[in-house]
Order: structure tokens, then sequence, then C-alpha cells
């Protein structure tokens, strides 16, 4: 079923369609690949863990590559546009509809490759995050019971 709600209501969906035909939660694929993820995060020890989150922090907050080209390219653009105008719309080619096609595909799937990699980065953080809590606080218990 084509949804635009996004990721988050497409799993509620799925998770519904798993309950409704009294499957098993636990054999979602989605779910399966969160607690593959959890498993070898915590085979870790707990500094590499906090290296990892580190680099995780800064492909989650870095400005990236893909938001400077985004808004880099329309001002190189403007700088030409008499060129770019002459060369697109000479003699009535359609040359501007292929090249406005691609432009904006290229930007859309580029501005939507950014966000998913964003989200992917603040994914992996949640669960290095609530390792290491549960570490700590696992800890902070085995020193207060001496």
């Amino acid at each position: 079923m084509f949804s635009l709600r996004g990721d988050a209501h497409k799993v509620f969906l799925r998770l519904k369609k798993i309950m409704d035909h009294g499957h098993a939660v636990k054999d979602m694929k989605e779910l399966i690949e969160i607690e593959e993820i959890q498993k070898l995060y915590r085979a870790l020890d707990s500094s590499a863990l906090k290296l990892i989150f580190y680099r995780m922090t800064k492909e989650k907050n870095g400005s990236g590559f893909i938001p400077i080209l985004v808004s880099a390219v329309p001002w190189l653009m403007l700088l030409f546009s008499k060129q770019l105008s002459e060369f697109l719309f000479h003699d009535g080619s359609l040359l501007w509809l292929v090249f406005s096609f691609l432009y904006i595909f290229a930007v859309a799937a580029s501005v939507i490759l950014h966000f998913r990699e964003k989200a992917w980065a603040a994914f992996h953080m949640e669960i290095i995050k609530d390792i290491l809590n549960e570490r700590k606080e696992q800890e902070s218990l085995g020193h207060s019971s001496v």
C-alpha cells in the first residue's frame, strides 16, 4: 500500500498486519535488523562505542557535501544564466526540459539521501546511547551493592 505518511506509519501498518494475522511481532524484518545492530554494538566495549557515537554525531550534525551542492549549484547557474539560457533555449530546443528534469531529479535524490543518512546516524546513536546507559546503570548497581 502506498502512503505518504513516512516510515513510522509504514512500520505501524506492517505491525498491525502482522498482529491481525496472528504472527509474532519479533519476526518482523525491521525488528530483526535492529536486534542484529544491537547485538553487534553490545559485543563492543564502551570506549569503542563512545568513539563510534562521536563519529555518528559528526555524521548527523555535519553539513555534508550534498546540502552544499544543493545550495551552491543554483548560484553557479545564476552566475552563468545568460550563457545557460542561450544554450538551453536556442532555436526552440527542448534541451531545457531535459536539463530541468535531470536537475530536479538530482536535487531531490540528493536531499532524500542526505536526510536518510542523518536518520540512520540518529538511529545508530540512539542504540549506542541506550547500550552505554544500560552499562552505566549496571555499573552503578554493581558498585552500590558492594
